[in-house]
């Protein structure tokens, strides 16, 4: 008798970004766009990019007499199709984690060493 595995959630990511960082997308249709991060999906590894990704869905009328319409709404994202951004140097970088002078561990990017939390 073979045994039925379970199915179980996709594992937890540890991922790169967090709600509120400023982001570039490095691949897919909307690459070279910039946009904060407002939702992060670390069960599925996907963000939701403000801007980025944006679908449109139309809705059928509820009730009687009410009219359909037409929803537009930004859509999650991988987050390996999406780079750290930098405001200052205006350049997209990989991110390194480093420890402070107070021994708090913090988030740097590589290419300008500009430490983001």
């Amino acid at each position: 008798m073979a045994q039925k595995q379970k199915k179980s959630s996709p594992k937890r990511y540890k991922m790169h970004v967090k709600k509120g960082d400023t982001v570039q997308i490095i691949s897919g249709a909307d690459k070279g766009k910039i946009g904060e991060v407002t939702v992060s999906l670390p069960k599925e590894s996907k963000v939701v990019v403000k801007g980025v990704n944006v679908k449109t869905k139309h809705m059928k009328p509820k009730q009687e007499g009410e009219s359909g319409q037409i929803v537009t709404f930004e859509a999650p994202i991988h987050s390996s199709n999406v780079m750290l951004y930098s405001e200052k140097k205006k350049i997209a970088s990989r991110v390194c984690y480093t420890f402070t002078e107070d021994g708090r561990k913090v988030r740097m990017l590589k290419k300008t060493g500009e430490v983001i939390d």
